[in-house]
This record gives structure tokens, C-alpha cells and sequence, in this order.
């Protein structure tokens, strides 16, 4: 049987007027701000209507650590709002904007997959409504100011070896993490090592998404640190006079999305920070606007349960005083028994004993989720080749958590197949909660980052370099003991080794640097081997994308 590509699905699907959409939710015209027919940002004018509503029912959904086999996570979090919807439910979902790193990368677009997808799903994954590109030109705007500065007398008396702002772009591109700037001559500035970072994992980026206001912006973006003076003090976007600028560059950006699925339910899509390097949140405008508009609010954060889901508990639910009421954990059985040491190409095969090898991974994603204190559901996205015992011993495995498992078919049926979870996530929507943060915030930063590695990764222990430790003091000598902690660390392990798949156990992560976001609010403990500026593989997905003389795009997933 022939299956039509996702964007194939996208393009066939007929998409209804955003202002229709929006009525759903009870959005007037005059909220909206039309970008085309099927694009639309709300105004701030909304939230002073809204802003008195009760809120809705928040659901995350979060998944295993992710494979080459896939999970589908935010293909299920569309599918569920589609599911909820088909009962009835007044329901809205809130996604990230696809980065241009991982569309021209390995991934392709980041809209959902097969009927459970939000369109326009070309425009989402290229370019949508120019919100990176502002964030982009805000960051290297500062940037650009502070070499200025330098340039013209170093006033601030900038020490050039302490700068640690980094200018960024939107695209994986290897070859711009060490850069040297300023040569030419006196007239082209002063020389010194720089580098980029891609766009998502840009301090402006989570500046945006953890803002709830044009003044909340500016006062996070004036205390960005870009540098330190030569005595050793930090020098912000305040004292470059740079934030009245940036947030005019931001202006529209901080405005959230609103789109529709491909079963026209509404859809924010606003934000895309990373969660293996940033917070991997969609922005808490966008949210708090859902929860104030819908009775069933899904929503997802990056990755699996250790990044992306750790990240919006204890950074965006704190910093937003949200309280989620259920979270949904994705898995396939094709993912878990690759956590099992079965090959991609052999994944297709029954094999208990590569299965029973892998479970352990969600497991350890169920317990992280229930240490929270919150109701969890196991979703399953299903495929053909799945056999009932693999789908019995996953169920058995998840009782002794007292956790339920559903089955989803949200790729191939869209809400339909995925009615089983919508009513799983209403009943556990009713189940006692005690959510409560994984750690205090009057902890040291050295007690946060080994709470999140102990509890979260499971590792034994960290080991810190020497360069972290200095980071840590020169952190606490500036007084910023008590920010939280946003863990820059590989998608493709619970551990900081990529190579280490399934429940990892005995060993001690290793923190090699530490960043501080005094705008954003959060230190950046870097593990491992991570990367704040991906490269492209081999292959780039960007080979096989491509345009026809009709406007009409092929290959982008």
C-alpha cells in the first residue's frame, strides 16, 4: 500500500480562513493580526479579555530519549488535541516553531506527521511569520553594538578576552563555532575569537519565549551579560544602551501564532528553543494564552522526559506559575527495542528479548514524570508490525507503575485514532496531584545540577572541570546563586554519552562549562560533548528539498 508523504498529506488538506479558526476559541477579527489567510498573530488587546477566564486543563506530552526509529511526540500532541476535539472538548494546542538547523539537517520539519500535522505546514517549517529571523537580527544587533562599543574607545573598557556573547544564525553551519573577527585593518575593528550559535539556543530566544510582556522583554534583555571589564565586572545590553533596540526588532515576535491542524483545531506555534540546549519550550504568552481559551490545553517540550519535559516543570511552570495536569509519554515499540540493541533495519521483526531490554528506558521517563507528582499516560504510537505481546508486555511493565498504557494511530487516522488516549488523558485529568519542583531554588548551583543528574539522568554522581568550577564561583560572586538550572546535554542518551542507550547506570556525568542567562534567568551547566552550533550530516535533508516553476515544495518530510 502506497502512503502519501507528510508533506504530500499537508498539501492536499483544505485549510479554513484562521479567522474561522479563531472563532472556535472565541478570538474576534479585530484580535488578530493577518499574515495571509491562514497565518494569524494575536494582539496584545486579547489578553486584557482573557485574561480573567479560568484555565483550562494543561497536558504536556514528552517521550522516551529519541531513536532513528522515531516516537512521535508532537505528532501525538496534535493528535490529541484532534482526538479531544472529536469529543466534543473544547481543545488548543501550543507547539514550537521549527529552527531552518534541523529542517535542512537530519529531522526535516518539526509540524506532526501524516493526519495529525498544523498547517500550513510549509510556511511553519520555512520562515512562518519571520519571528527567528527578528530574534536573530536582535541577538547580532547586540552583538554588533558591543564590538562597537570596542571599536570606538572601548569606553566600558571591555576586555576583549571575556567576551561571551556570541553572534548566532538560524542554519546548522559547523564551521562558524570559532571564528576570528576584526581583521582588514583599523577601520574594520578590533581582531578577536568569536563564534556563532544557532539561533534557537540564543539567550534572545529564551528571553522571548519566558517573556509575558513588552516590559518583562526589555528588562530581560537589558540584563543579557555580554562580557566582563577588565576589573572583572559584567558588562549587559544595559550598559550598551542595546535593549530599547532589540525589543523594537521583537516587537511582533513576542506575539504568538496562531495556526490550525489539519482537522482545524486551533494551534499557537510560537518559540523554539531547543531542549538538549535550551529550555525547549514554546513561549509562555503563547500558553498562557491556550489555557485562558480551551478547557483541554496539550502542549510539548523537546525531546524526552530528562530535557525537554525536566526544563517546563521546573523552569516555565515555575517561572509561569502553571500547573500541569496530566502528562502523556510517547513510545513505539520500534524505538524501545532499538534501546534494545536492535538495528534500524531489523525492527520490523518480533523480539521479545530486545523489547524487555528496552523498557527500561521508559520506564525510567514514567518514574521522572511521576517524581513530579502528576498524573502520567503512556501513549503508544502504534505501526503495523507491531505484535500483540510486545504490546501486552509494555502494558504489564507499566502496571506495577500503576500507570496507564493506551494505543495511538494519530500518523494514519488522525484524531480518530487517538479517541483511547483523549479519554485516558480526561480521566487522569481528574486524578490527585501533588506537583511539586524537583529542586529548591536556595539550593547552590552544585546541589541543582547534581539533583537533575542523580534524579532525572541517573547518574551516580558529577564530575566538574576545573573551567565549571571557576564558572560556578565567578556565578556565585555575582550573586546568582539562585537561578534555576537549564542542562545543555545530548538528546540521545539519559546520560552524556550518545552511546549510551537504554536505562544507563554507573556513571558520573561531566559538566565541562557553565553559561550564565541572567536575562533569561538560568545557568547552563554544558555536559558531555554538546554543541550549542549543530552540523550537518553526510546527507543533509536539504538535498532532497526542492521547488517546482508552480511554487509547489517536495521533499521537506
Amino acid at each position: 500500500m502506497a502512503y502519501l508523504s507528510d508533506i504530500e498529506i499537508a498539501q492536499q488538506t483544505k485549510m479554513e480562513p484562521i479567522t474561522k479558526v479563531a472563532e472556535r476559541l472565541g478570538i474576534e477579527a479585530d484580535d488578530l493580526e493577518l499574515y495571509g489567510k491562514y497565518k494569524a498573530k494575536v494582539t496584545f488587546d486579547l489578553w486584557e479579555k482573557v485574561k480573567n477566564n479560568k484555565n483550562g486543563k494543561l497536558i504536556l506530552v514528552t517521550a522516551i530519549t529519541p531513536t532513528p526509529a522515531g516516537e512521535g511526540k508532537t505528532t501525538t500532541a496534535v493528535g490529541l488535541a484532534q482526538a479531544l476535539a472529536k469529543l466534543d472538548k473544547k481543545a488548543c494546542l501550543a507547539l514550537r516553531e521549527p529552527s531552518l538547523g534541523p529542517v535542512f539537517g537530519i529531522k526535516g520539519g518539526a509540524a506532526g506527521g501524516g493526519y495529525s500535522q498544523v498547517v500550513p505546514m510549509e510556511d511553519i517549517n520555512v520562515h512562518f511569520t519571520g519571528d527567528f529571523h527578528a530574534i536573530t537580527s536582535a541577538n547580532n544587533l547586540l552583538a554588533a553594538m558591543l564590538d562597537n562599543s570596542i571599536q570606538q574607545g572601548n569606553p566600558l573598557g571591555i576586555d576583549t578576552r571575556r567576551v561571551v556573547f556570541k553572534r548566532v544564525l538560524d542554519m546548522n553551519d559547523r564551521a562558524l563555532r570559532k571564528v576570528v573577527i576584526g581583521l582588514g585593518g583599523k577601520a574594520d575593528g578590533v581582531p578577536r575569537e568569536d563564534g556563532f550559535d544557532i539561533t534557537v539556543a540564543s539567550e534572545v530566544m529564551a528571553i522571548l519565549c519566558l517573556s509575558t510582556g513588552i516590559n518583562d522583554l526589555k528588562e530581560r534583555l537589558a540584563n543579557i551579560i555580554v562580557a566582563y571589564n577588565f576589573d572583572g565586572k559584567p558588562v549587559t545590553a544595559r550598559d550598551l544602551e542595546a535593549q530599547g533596540a532589540m525589543a523594537m526588532l521583537l516587537k511582533d515576535a513576542i506575539k504568538p501564532n496562531l495556526v490550525q491542524t489539519i482537522e482545524h483545531v486551533p494551534a499557537f506555534v510560537h518559540g523554539g528553543p531547543f531542549a538538549n540546549i535550551a529550555h525547549g519550550c514554546n513561549s509562555i504568552m503563547a500558553t498562557k494564552y491556550a489555557l485562558k481559551l480551551s478547557d483541554y490545553f496539550i502542549t510539548e517540550a523537546g525531546f524526552a522526559a530528562d530535557l525537554g519535559a525536566e526544563k517546563f516543570l521546573d523552569i516555565k511552570c515555575r517561572l509561569a506559575g502553571l500547573r500541569p495536569d496530566t502528562v502523556v509519554v510517547v513510545a513505539t515499540i520500534r524505538a524501545l527495542k532499538m534501546h534494545g540493541g536492535v538495528p534500524k533495519s531489523e525492527l520490523g521483526k518480533v523480539d521479545m528479548a530486545a523489547l524487555e531490554a528496552g523498557i527500561p528506558n521508559l520506564e525510567k521517563h514514567v518514574e521522572n514524570m511521576l517524581s513530579y507528582g502528576v498524573p502520567v499516560v503512556v501513549a503508544i504510537n502504534i505501526f503495523p508490525t507491531d505484535a500483540k505481546e510486545e504490546l501486552d508486555l509494555i502494558t504489564e511493565k507499566c502496571a506495577k507503575l500503576g500507570v496507564p498504557v493506551v494505543q495511538s494511530d494519530i500518523w494514519a487516522r488522525g484524531g480518530e485514532g487517538g479517541i483511547e488516549m483523549a479519554n485516558a488523558v480526561i480521566e487522569s485529568c481528574e486524578k490527585p496531584n501533588d506537583f511539586h519542583f524537583l529542586y529548591d531554588t536556595k539550593l547552590s548551583p552544585k546541589e541543582k545540577i547534581t539533583t537533575i543528574a542523580t534524579k532525572i539522568y541517573g547518574a551516580d554522581g558529577v564530575n566538574f572541570t576545573d573551567k565549571a568550577i571557576k564558572d560556578l564561583q565567578q556565578i556565585h560572586e555575582l550573586g546568582k546563586d539562585d537561578l534555576l538550572v537549564c542542562m545543555a546535554k545530548t538528546q540521545a542518551s539519559l546520560s552524556d554519552d550518545p552511546t549510551k542507550i537504554g536505562r544507563p547506570t554507573d556513571y558520573t556525568l561531566t559538566v565541562r562549562e557553565v553559561r550564565l542567562s541572567a536575562g533569561a534567568g538560568f545557568i547552563i551547566p554544558i555536559t558531555g560533548t554538546i554543541m550549542t552550533m549543530p552540523g550537518l550530516p553526510k546527507r543533509p535533508a536539504a538535498c532532497n528539498i526542492d521547488v517546482d516553476e508552480n511554487g509547489v515544495i517536495s521533499g521537506l518530510f
